[in-house]
């Protein structure tokens, strides 16, 4: 009698109905989501830069049309050139504008690459564990060791022609080694429940479970460190252009932006300036939106 009266209360009341639609997981993890402040601002300000990018050859000048007259040489910013122009004339604005698309796409493509190959690695040796997963273990610790700079600076100068693919595969295949602890770990606890025994029983294979059960499964925390994973290949390609081992011309990034104004700090700040301010910002972005994402993926954050 109880039970039937709380299915009655349920179908007569639309506030009940609309309850148990909700209860969907990513519905929950919407509205926990949209409840991080700075997460939404730092998705806003992504979602501004990836359309400016993507818009860059059609509302920009021409990032590499030079004009070297002393009057618009090193221009501070004005209304027909509201970033200034650079030392060679060029337009800081137009070259922000296209450096974005470099900077971004890398950081998303080796990104890709470094969670791929973590999530790979991780997930072998969290379901297989004993000695195999010493050992990936103490691969990793062994990569870890070594300064993650100067082997990207060794790796790039090895190459005959460095240029985008080159960064892109070089960041990609240095940084996969935080995914796959994190990925182990929740390898381990989750290769101990039911399900996993319930797949084996029934002749599964372990790449299929692993594929088709244990990864969906802790999609969660994946996506997470995807998000700072961009930002953080984001900060190494700059990083390596700055040092003239990144991105190569015609091609410029932020990096390489930030490179070619070291030598006009004083008479020509704005170079810095506009692309060091479009970076941190940038970065600091995918920091608020993976912290919102920890936040609306955890289980015992969301409203139930």
């Amino acid at each position: 009698m109880e039970k039937s009266s709380v299915v009655v209360s349920l179908e007569g009341s639309e506030e009940g109905y609309k309850e148990f639609v909700s209860d969907s997981f990513w519905v929950q993890v919407w509205d926990q989501y949209r409840r991080h402040i700075m997460s939404m601002i730092g998705a806003v300000i992504l979602v501004v830069m990836a359309l400016a990018a993507l818009a860059a050859p059609l509302f920009a000048g021409d990032p590499t049309a030079i004009d070297l007259s002393p009057e618009n040489r090193l221009q501070a910013p004005t209304d027909s050139h509201v970033f200034g122009t650079d030392n060679l004339g060029r337009d800081v604005l137009a070259r922000s504008m296209f450096g974005a698309r470099i900077s971004l796409t890398i950081g998303f493509v080796s990104s890709g690459l470094a969670i791929t190959i973590g999530t790979i690695f991780g997930s072998i040796a969290g379901f297989y564990g004993g000695l195999l997963d010493d050992l990936m273990m103490r691969i990793i610790d062994l990569i870890l060791s070594l300064p993650l700079l100067f082997v990207l600076i060794i790796l790039q100068s090895m190459l005959e022609n460095p240029g985008l693919t080159s960064v892109i595969l070089v960041i990609g295949i240095t940084s996969w080694m935080g995914t796959a602890r994190v990925v182990r770990g929740e390898i381990l606890k989750e290769r101990e429940i039911e399900y996993v025994e319930a797949a084996r029983a029934l002749g599964a294979s372990p790449a299929r479970i692993i594929i088709r059960h244990l990864v969906p499964n802790i999609i969660g925390p994946v996506i997470v460190i995807s998000t700072l994973q961009v930002g953080r290949a984001i900060i190494l390609e700059a990083a390596l252009s700055y040092l003239g081992f990144g991105t190569q011309p015609p091609n410029h990034s932020w990096g390489s932006m930030l490179a070619e104004a070291r030598s006009y700090l004083a008479t020509g700040p704005w170079m810095a300036i506009f692309p060091g301010l479009l970076l941190s910002v940038t970065v600091l972005s995918f920091n608020f939106v993976g912290d919102g994402l920890a936040s609306a993926l955890n289980p015992f954050e969301r409203k139930t």
